[in-house]
């Protein structure tokens, strides 16, 4: 099946051959899936490894210092020029290969949760990824999919597709095979056929693969209904972060080409030391360390069943205060049973299990687990009752209805929601079902009184009814939905999951509230909380919700912890609601009617078992429905923000402070501070002693409460630390100056020791709130770290010191460069302790009045 042209849909469509219906080969779909390509609208190309490396050196500072690297060669520095080659293309290389093998790890999780397609190959069904599926394939679709590409339906049996995607039509539309009319040219008139995107709401169908990836309706338009989402706080942060650090680098930058200039330094030797300064300022291992510690953390995630799809979305679950959730197969087991069946007057009735049992074996949507539960009960015979049409279920009618046959008779059989299905009955059966009584006032109050009370036991209750029709009545439509026979009620036991009162427990330890949105009632909701030890601050109603508009429910959701009788618009309203007051909102769902707030959430959590809808709406996969796995993602989110905030705080304190000072001493020295190829060097080493903090560990307390990235915080934190790193600079200026008369090489020499010593040993010091003795790094960052400050101490020493200008240094030097850096260590403690002290108070203070 060649994909043809626009509209495809109108082009006439014989039946598929023998051959044909048993599905493309293997070798067949390889071929064909080589010629159209992967079944994606967003351009992704497949990029070389080298073109990838490549794009590395578009970074502004790479460039301006290979074009100097180049000049210095022109001028006769080739020693010179060499060294700053080689320097800025190992600093490449690494960020290249750590990051690279990063994302690799990552994606390959994020494909293991893919949504897939069931497909016939070679006469059988088989599930491939929906990037694999090629024009021709034969598909098989069922409630709760994903359309996966274009395609024309062979088969359909009560097929209604959600395709507001396309339409902007919030109803499902039925499809069905056949030609249209030549006039069928708009989408929504397109009942013989499925786009790519949509999604299956009840029934299921055979459908022919027409068109994929960007020849689909939907990659033609794909521009104007992918917008880029909204930056993450943790994305604001770092963005703020960046333009903080460039506004500085280029004011320091720019002092010292002024300087410079003005003290008639040469030109090119001053350039190049302005440029390395930048880079020595430019945090630009940023990057690397971000996407290493969230590969990392990715991965420690899946071994705890919990498999991330957006990267970013790790900062986000470290960062959420709100967790909201429905309480099916999260508060509860799932494990529902049908515990009683009673008629309108509270008696026990097989009737209603007998109703019941046809409405959810005749339904051809996503049967839930109540349906499950209705359909254990067998020994019901629907042999002699034929299925004539359905009307599917939705959120708002919260029922669905079939329309059956039997000796005769046509009735259209409905089962939904309790007080929805009482009142649209007029009349009740008593007395097994052999006589009917109106509803009139007095039995209306004790037949929702009847129900009330089975929700008051924690039972979940359907109401179930029915009303007959003429013969040649050919299809049930929602006005058929009125002047009922009530039969009588379903209850079903779901009860409390063992293990989530511990759970619900450490995530309130760790500074997460619970909401609970669900369709249930209040009573219902409320008795689960009770057996559960969850205390109810405040109940709000669907019916109480549609009466707010948003500034209202704005003030009222912040204390309410149960949004009971939600439909899907009112669970993403309270969603946008909680996240316009501050909160940093998680929720996690599972149905198809979950997608919109998957989507409006901070951080979308979905289970593996979820409908594919659910699962390519969220940012992370649960492989095991339970409230422990969340707990323990959000300690391993919190525990990357806190390694990427030791990166972000070491750049913006000891070697800002570095770099200040680098630029001061060029007011008074007659000669360059540093030579630029040695502030390179100097960058250099201390980076790749920070390529161990992805794997460093963080203190409990920094994963007690949640965390963002705070830029004032980090600015004050600058303020507080780098001048200290700024003294001990000036400091070692006077003593190499003063105490040793230093002349050029020795004072080089001198400084890049000291100040690669301090900048990289203060990593012991930074990366704990509290004792640093006691508070153990990561081997490998420490076995890092002091490898670096002996390389620093020992390379004047040897004959590649030379290349870089260095000489030896006295050994006194290194008596009063420990004093020095011990000095400077302990003052950088005090200040971090007292710094956090105020941090603290006043992190208090703010609480108190919030």
């Amino acid at each position: 099946m060649e994909p043809t042209h626009d509209p495809w849909w109108l082009a006439p469509q014989p039946q598929p051959t023998a051959e044909q219906a048993a599905g493309l080969s293997q070798a067949e779909a390889a071929l064909r899936l080589a010629r159209y390509g992967a079944n994606q609208f967003r351009d992704q190309p497949s990029r070389s490894l080298l073109w990838r490396y490549l794009t590395r050196f578009k970074n502004p500072l790479v460039l301006i210092l290979l074009g100097a690297s180049v000049a210095s060669a022109f001028s006769g520095e080739i020693a010179n020029s060499l060294i700053v080659a080689a320097i800025v293309l190992f600093s490449v290389t690494l960020d290249f290969v750590q990051e690279h093998r990063a994302n690799t790890a990552a994606q390959a999780l994020s494909q293991s949760v893919s949504v897939r397609a069931i497909v016939v190959r070679d006469g059988e069904k088989t599930q491939i990824p929906v990037r694999q599926v090629v024009p021709g394939d034969i598909a098989l679709v069922s409630a709760g999919d994903l359309i996966p590409a274009d395609c024309r339906v062979l088969e359909s049996n009560d097929f209604f597709v959600q395709q507001a995607l396309l339409t902007g039509e919030s109803y499902p539309v039925e499809k069905s095979p056949g030609m249209l009319p030549g006039t069928a040219l708009d989408l929504q008139e397109a009942t013989n056929a499925v786009f790519m995107g949509t999604s299956v709401v009840s029934g299921s169908a055979r459908i022919l693969v027409v068109n994929t990836g960007a020849a689909t309706e939907v990659g033609k338009i794909a521009d104007t209904l992918t917008r880029a989402p909204p930056r993450t706080s943790f994305e604001l942060g770092t963005r703020r972060f960046g333009m903080l650090i460039l506004r500085l680098t280029v004011l320091m930058v720019m002092f010292v080409l002024l300087v410079n200039a003005y003290f008639h330094r040469p030109v090119l030797e001053s350039f190049l030391f302005a440029v390395a300064l930048a880079v020595g300022l430019t945090p630009e291992l940023l990057p690397m360390v971000v996407s290493v510690t969230l590969a990392r953390g990715a991965l420690r995630m899946a071994k705890q069943q919990l498999i991330v799809k957006r990267m970013t979305a790790i900062q986000d679950l470290g960062s959420m205060d709100l967790l909201c959730t429905d309480k099916t197969g999260t508060l509860t087991e799932a494990k529902i049973c049908l515990e009683r069946h009673v008629d309108a007057e509270g008696r026990s009735s097989e009737r209603v299990v007998e109703m019941a049992y046809l409405n959810s074996f005749f339904e051809t949507g996503l049967k839930s687990a109540l349906d499950d539960a209705i359909l254990e009960h067998r020994h019901i015979d629907s042999s002699r009752w034929s299925k004539i049409d359905e009307v599917p279920f939705d959120f708002e009618r919260r029922r669905v209805s079939v329309l059956i046959e039997s000796e005769g008779r046509r009735w259209l059989v409905v089962k939904g929601a309790a007080e929805e299905i009482a009142g649209l009955c007029i009349r009740y059966e008593a007395q097994g079902g052999t006589t009917q009584r109106e509803i009139d006032q007095p039995a209306s109050a004790a037949i929702l009184d009847q129900c009330h009370a089975l929700e008051a036991e924690g039972l979940r209750v359907l109401g179930i009814a029915w009303r007959e029709v003429p013969l040649d009545h050919p299809h049930a439509v929602v006005s058929d939905e009125a002047a009922l026979v009530l039969v009588g009620f379903a209850a079903f036991l779901d009860p409390p999951k063992a293990s989530a009162a511990a759970a619900l427990v450490a995530l309130n330890e760790l500074g997460i509230g619970i909401k609970i949105l669900t369709g249930d009632s209040d009573l219902v909701t409320r008795h689960v909380c009770g057996q559960l030890g969850i205390p109810v601050a405040g109940i709000l109603t669907g019916k109480e919700i549609a009466h707010l508009d948003d500034h209202a429910l704005g003030a009222r959701v912040e204390g309410a912890n149960l949004f009971c009788r939600l439909n899907p618009a009112q669970k993403n309203r309270v969603l946008l609601a909680l996240k316009a007051r501050g909160h940093v909102v998680g929720y996690l769902g599972d149905g198809i009617n979950d997608a919109p707030s998957l989507h409006s959430a901070d951080v979308g959590l979905s289970v593996d078992s979820g409908v594919d809808v659910a699962k390519d709406a969220a940012d992370m996969i649960l492989l095991k429905h339970d409230l422990h796995v969340i707990g323990v993602g959000v300690l391993e989110g919190r525990r990357t923000h806190g390694n990427i905030m030791k990166y972000i705080m070491m750049g913006t304190s000891s070697n800002f402070g570095n770099m200040f000072s680098m630029a001061g001493a060029s007011l008074f020295l007659p000669f360059l501070p540093m030579l630029p190829t040695q502030i390179l060097l100097n960058n250099l080493l201390y980076d790749v002693s920070e390529l161990p903090i992805p794997f460093d560990q963080v203190d409990a307390r920094e994963t007690r409460r949640p965390r963002v990235l705070d830029l004032a915080f980090i600015r004050n934190f600058m303020l507080v630390i780098g001048p200290i790193s700024s003294a001990f600079d000036f400091l070692t200026f006077y003593v190499l100056l003063h105490l040793f008369a230093a002349g050029e090489a020795l004072f080089h020499t001198g400084w890049f020791v000291e100040s690669l010593c301090t900048q990289v040993l203060v990593i012991f010091i930074i990366r704990t709130r509290g004792n640093p003795l006691k508070s153990r790094a990561h081997p490998l960052l420490t076995a890092t770290s002091l490898g670096v400050v002996g390389l620093a101490v020992l390379l004047p020493l040897t004959p590649l010191g030379t290349y870089f200008g260095f000489v030896a240094l006295p050994g006194s030097f290194y008596l009063i460069l420990v004093a020095m850096v011990s000095a400077y260590l302990c003052m950088v403690e005090v200040a971090k302790r007292a710094f956090y002290r105020r941090f603290d108070t006043a992190a208090r203070a703010r609480r108190a009045r919030g």
